[in-house]
């Protein structure tokens, strides 16, 4: 296995995909300079024909996508900041992720959109917002937060191939991540979660890049003598229920975290459905901890107080315990 990258698993499954499967093509804004270095290179081996820049209009060429896909063409879509998903909600909610549905299954959208979501220091409210509870009420629609380059790279291979639309979100702060990912067609199942760290006192689901973060405290609790369990959901849609309600049966403890604001967010989803399936399996209360339900500061010491941090996670942790 090589050691790669959180942006270099991207490249690879990118050009291991398109290489294999010469319907597939990307577009979107800046996918030929590559603004963030996820497709640096693939302009070069394949081409302007399947390498497309597009104006600064999503709902312009998430569209287009949308066309390319009924048309029998894999197109994958890249939305360069995931707030700018809002631009185009008329074609991802009411065409891509419908419309399989009201042909009766005729049309096939075969569709990955990526895009770069979370606060990674003073973007601003409009450049980092996490976005994705938004659309997680929305059927026909898949949404996958892979939190390293592994699950990166296999995600992204097992989106491009569905045969529904498939949303990758990937965090900007993770691109210099690095760690092991295996070699050629490696594929991560989509709707299967993960456990990233095993114990024994509490369950911590941690989403995307939520997911180092509290290993960095499973790890300091951990010579305490206190063995926190954390479980990556990898896919919120579908949700892997059962592995989460495993993990509750064996701790009886459960935090959720998560970088959107609280209100409405992936916790909250997570939340009520093991308060509905799992509550026997509880000995406390469940608890979350999420972003502050404002808009993302500029100021960096602002940001850093709206986001989840080790501290907030571990001050969870320890409530939950006492």
């Amino acid at each position: 296995m090589a050691q790669l990258t959180y942006l270099q698993a991207i490249r690879t499954a990118l050009a291991e995909e398109m290489e294999r499967d010469p319907k597939t093509f990307l577009l979107g804004e800046d996918v030929v300079l590559s603004a963030f270095g996820s497709t640096r290179g693939l302009h070069e081996r394949f081409g302007s024909e399947r390498v497309r820049d597009t104006p600064i209009s999503e709902a312009g060429f998430v569209g287009a996508a949308v066309g390319a896909a009924m048309a029998g063409l894999r197109p994958i879509c890249e939305i360069e900041i995931a707030p700018f998903i809002y631009c185009a909600f008329d074609q991802i909610v009411n065409q891509a992720a419908k419309l399989r549905y009201m042909s009766g299954g005729q049309a096939r959208l075969r569709i990955t959109f990526r895009t770069l979501y979370g606060a990674v220091g003073g973007a601003a409210a409009q450049h980092s917002e996490t976005v994705y509870p938004h659309l997680l009420s929305v059927p026909g629609l898949k949404i996958v937060v892979p939190s390293g380059p592994a699950d990166m790279k296999g995600l992204l291979k097992s989106a491009i191939r569905d045969d529904n639309p498939v949303i990758v979100f990937e965090h900007a702060a993770l691109g210099r991540s690095r760690e092991e990912v295996p070699d050629g067609d490696y594929l991560v199942p989509i709707g299967k979660a993960s456990i990233k760290r095993e114990g024994a006192n509490v369950t911590v689901v941690a989403i995307g890049a939520m997911v180092p973060r509290v290993i960095a405290v499973a790890n300091r609790l951990a010579k305490e003598g206190i063995e926190v369990e954390v479980v990556d959901p990898r896919s919120l849609a579908p949700l892997d229920e059962e592995t989460i309600l495993n993990s509750l049966a064996k701790t009886n403890r459960l935090l959720i975290v998560d970088e959107a604001h609280l209100r409405g967010s992936a916790a909250s989803e997570i939340a009520a459905t093991v308060a509905e399936k799992g509550f026997d399996l509880l000995d406390a209360p469940i608890k979350r901890v999420a972003a502050l339900d404002v808009p993302i500061p500029f100021s960096l010491p602002l940001e850093k107080a709206v986001i989840p941090d080790e501290a907030r996670i571990e001050a969870g942790i320890r409530e939950l315990l006492a």
